[in-house]
């Protein structure tokens, strides 16, 4: 059985989306499951002030690039988990989405990135561990 594909979805692809697709990435087992993010409206650039927030806690996401969510990426994913694209996200007949109610850290100062940051940690860890799709050790990207 091929692993399930979890698609993060915002609308510039260049927070919140990148967040939790690196979190996911670094504490699933890629046996069973595989992220990727995208947004409805894709920024040139992930915001720095994520970039920042990220290295603290041991992810570079310096060199990630915002890619545009379209219907046939949607269509790869086994979930879809939506972060403030709304209206703009893709419906694709049969996926299951959850939402996720996250702020947009775009512009906002380093402390509240940092709390978006850890709640998206958190999330993605409660996520894993009601798949089952966790890795045997979460000691994985330093501590948040």
């Amino acid at each position: 059985m091929s692993p399930a594909t979890v698609l993060f979805a915002c609308t510039h692809n260049a927070g919140r989306s990148q967040m939790a697709a690196a979190f996911f990435g670094a504490l699933a087992d890629p046996a069973k499951a595989r992220a990727i993010s995208a947004g409805t409206e894709p920024a040139e650039r992930v915001h720095p002030v994520v970039v920042e927030a990220m290295r603290e806690a041991g992810f570079d996401l310096s060199s990630a690039a915002p890619r545009r969510l379209t219907d046939e990426l949607a269509r790869t994913a086994t979930l879809l988990v939506t972060m403030g694209c709304g209206e703009q996200c893709p419906f694709v007949p049969g996926l299951e989405v959850e939402d996720w109610e996250l702020p947009d850290p775009k512009d906002k100062p380093l402390a509240e990135v940092r709390a978006i940051r850890d709640t998206i940690r958190a999330r993605v860890e409660a996520l894993l561990a009601a798949r089952g799709w966790a890795r045997s050790s979460t000691a994985v990207g330093g501590t948040t």
